[in-house]
């Protein structure tokens, strides 16, 4: 399931990105990549232990907590620490599928994380660069990602996908991964669409009798199919 998750960032979250970043010192992309990945990788990089890396990420994880669509949709059980990334004219990140296990450098918790989910938060207007799509392939074909700054993109992270060449100006995102409470895609999807037909009938008749024994099953099934 690819899951288009508005405003992530205010307008104003986003200009505190971006005033910190285009102040910091960027670094070879190739410093978190794998062997393979690493001869498809050409970008720049925020080292994970720097100042601005921690701040921001701080800043996105409080975010994602209180967004009840990223919730809904990663039943987020733990998320690696956000990292920052600048593809500039002429860089790009070739076809590839992200590690199976992510070893997190900073934070309280350096237990291995599986990458059940990808995540791309995007920092850059549209219109302030040309190309650098994020291009995604699953079983129902080909995907090209450009969103609103503050605007991310959820996606699985067993998925081919690449970053096309930029070709004007600058694309600047923060990118992570996700272990979730459920480990099957179908399983996620079916309890993300419960939640949203929930929601959407909460909103339309909130004393509607049938409301108690859906958020019922919505539980139960939740208690079925997570690890905790």
């Amino acid at each position: 399931m690819l899951l288009h998750v508005t405003q992530v960032l205010s307008p104003e979250d986003v200009a505190r990105c971006r005033q910190r970043l285009d102040a910091a010192d960027w670094a070879d992309g190739r410093i978190t990549a794998g062997y393979q990945s690493a001869k498809a990788k050409h970008n720049l990089q925020l080292p994970d232990d720097h100042p601005a890396a921690r701040e921001l990420g701080a800043l996105i994880l409080e975010r994602l907590q209180r967004h009840p669509t990223f919730m809904a949709g990663a039943l987020p059980r733990r998320i690696f620490p956000p990292l920052f990334n600048c593809y500039r004219e002429g860089q790009s990140f070739g076809f590839h599928v992200d590690n199976a296990v992510r070893y997190p450098r900073t934070g309280e918790d350096r237990s291995p994380l599986r990458t059940d989910l990808s995540a791309t938060l995007f920092l850059s207007h549209p219109d302030d660069y040309d190309g650098g799509e994020l291009v995604i392939e699953d079983s129902f074909g080909t995907h090209s990602v450009k969103l609103p700054a503050g605007d991310l993109i959820l996606y699985p992270a067993s998925s081919l996908h690449q970053v096309m060449p930029i070709t004007r100006g600058e694309r600047v995102a923060s990118f992570f991964w996700i272990q979730s409470l459920v480990r099957d895609e179908g399983e996620r999807r079916l309890l993300f669409d419960l939640d949203v037909s929930i929601q959407s009938l909460t909103q339309q008749q909130a004393e509607h009798p049938a409301l108690v024994s859906l958020v019922g099953v919505y539980h139960n099934l939740l208690r079925r199919w997570s690890e905790t």
